[in-house]
């Protein structure tokens, strides 16, 4: 039986392109209005199953090591579970003090998480799977941009770990794209060729194909260096060049 008041189950969750849902709430850094108080800054929301489970404290200790990356895209962490406000401090504390990963020992989680044991927010948001346990959370992420728009969501099994790097990827991806209006092909990476929008007219197409893009007007590629990316997206040079640099733990 659902431990949730089922008068939020007609809430319709957000989709790509519209605004995020907005709502108020305690969190480990204190009350927020979401997504006002983020305005100008992009967010990565993101729902785990619950306090001290080992999934996720790993998950936590991945993010908080790319914090400084995240900040340098201008990029806030936010996280959510149907777990109280006490409970979030005592976890954190918990991995601080014990918990020893990937070499990171006393670790402060510096992002807040936002208490919601009602599952009011979380409901919102269609984090709650009912067929994948109806009293927690699944692992959620949405990126939404300085606007509040939702641009991406993702969604992966409670037994399985985010690939934290992949979830940057497409944020770097997506603030590429705003910047320089274009398109990324499969497994993009900064350094890699983009894609420019398709021709609007059939006059623009026979212009392409004369320019040399043949039968592939539809699909004609350019070169924006990681350089030019970085001096687009932020003042700071956090991304390097993902095509050589290996995660360092």
């Amino acid at each position: 039986m659902n431990k949730f008041n089922n008068d939020c189950e007609c809430m319709r969750m957000p989709t790509i392109g519209e605004v995020a849902p907005e709502f108020g709430a305690n969190t480990t850094n204190g009350y927020i209005n979401f997504p006002q108080d983020y305005r100008g800054k992009w967010v990565i929301f993101f729902s785990h199953p619950g306090d001290f489970t080992p999934v996720c404290t790993t998950e936590f200790m991945t993010l908080q090591s790319m914090m400084d990356e995240f900040r340098a895209l201008n990029t806030e962490l936010l996280g959510l579970s149907v777990d109280s406000n006490a409970s979030h401090i005592a976890w954190i504390q918990a991995i601080k003090h014990d918990i020893n990963f990937q070499g990171w020992k006393d670790m402060e989680i510096e992002f807040p998480v936002v208490a919601d044991n009602t599952g009011m927010v979380a409901r919102k948001y269609g984090m709650i799977h009912d067929a994948a346990g109806n009293t927690d959370t699944v692992r959620a992420v949405f990126i939404i941009d300085p606007r509040g728009i939702v641009r991406t969501i993702m969604y992966y099994p409670k037994a399985i770990g985010r690939n934290i790097t992949e979830i940057k990827r497409i944020l770097i991806a997506l603030q590429t794209s705003d910047a320089f209006r274009v398109a990324t092909p499969a497994e993009w990476i900064p350094g890699d060729d983009v894609i420019v929008p398709a021709p609007g007219t059939a006059k623009e197409a026979r212009t392409c194909s004369k320019s040399g893009n043949g039968r592939n007007w539809f699909l004609v590629f350019k070169h924006i260096s990681p350089d030019m990316i970085l001096n687009k997206i932020t003042n700071r040079k956090m991304i390097g060049n993902e095509k050589k640099k290996t995660k360092k733990k």
